[in-house]
């Protein structure tokens, strides 16, 4: 992701950059270690209510740092990182309880997750209505922060599966999506690009995520039907393709006009 806003801009490059990624090989160990079909379509089913978290978190991104004091860039980047992941974890923790309750009720995972889906995509529309200036990257973001990328998600997609395989379903759909990737995205170009690069990548950045949301909730059914490596594909393609696609296309003409 860091690679595609630093090379088309915030606009398009974060929309890319939200494909389902760290989903999919999360999506295949929670299988495989979930004791029950039941248990891995719940897990599946909260991925939507936390990238509805992840769209909280991208957005403190592009609403605090006008509201921080003036300072050093090590300072307000330290408190920005402090702040947006301790409301991740707050809001994860409240979303885990509902959904827990809302399990208990009886209401459906799948219509959870659908529900979860269609906020989503309405949060992120209604941040791209006003695009910020999203300027493409003058200076190449390093190896050490895309190595760091790559371990903070393994770490991410470790321990999603571990819960999964203690049958803490809600807990691993909202770890597999922690925004490891959003994190060091968010870290790596403002330390990088400056502030206004990631600033502006936030709303197509919170539209695109929803194709994550449409991948998990796909799996439910493919998986079963097709397997682990068939059901991945044919999920992933339908997600960009009924995500992505229109939504890359819907952030062009607003370019262009």
């Amino acid at each position: 992701m860091t690679v595609l806003i630093e090379r088309f801009g915030g606009l398009i490059g974060g929309l890319l950059g939200t494909l389902p990624s760290t989903i999919v090989p999360a999506a295949a160990g929670i299988v495989a270690g979930s004791p029950s079909e039941e248990g891995f379509a719940l897990a599946m089913c909260a991925v939507p209510a936390g990238m509805l978290v992840n769209a909280g978190f991208l957005w403190l991104w592009r609403a605090l740092p006008p509201r921080l004091p003036a300072g050093s860039v090590g300072a307000r980047l330290g408190a920005m990182v402090a702040l947006t992941l301790g409301a991740w974890a707050a809001g994860a923790a409240v979303l885990v309880g509902l959904m827990g309750a809302a399990a208990d009720a009886g209401i459906e995972p799948m219509a959870t997750g659908l529900g979860s889906l269609a906020l989503l995509v309405l949060l992120g529309v209604a941040a791209s209505l006003r695009p910020l200036p999203a300027p493409r990257g003058t200076r190449r973001v390093g190896p050490v922060t895309l190595v760091a990328r790559g371990g903070l998600a393994a770490v991410a997609i470790g321990v999603s599966v571990a819960l999964s395989a203690t049958g803490g379903a809600l807990a691993a759909g909202m770890a597999a999506v922690f925004p490891a990737i959003f994190l060091t995205t968010m870290v790596a170009l403002w330390l990088s690009q400056g502030e206004a690069v990631p600033t502006g990548a936030v709303g197509p950045m919170m539209l695109g995520s929803a194709s994550v949301a449409a991948y998990a909730l796909l799996v439910v059914v493919t998986f079963p039907a097709l397997g682990v490596l068939g059901g991945s594909v044919v999920a992933w393609v339908l997600a960009a393709l009924g995500v992505t696609a229109p939504a890359t296309l819907w952030l062009r003409r607003r370019m262009v006009g």
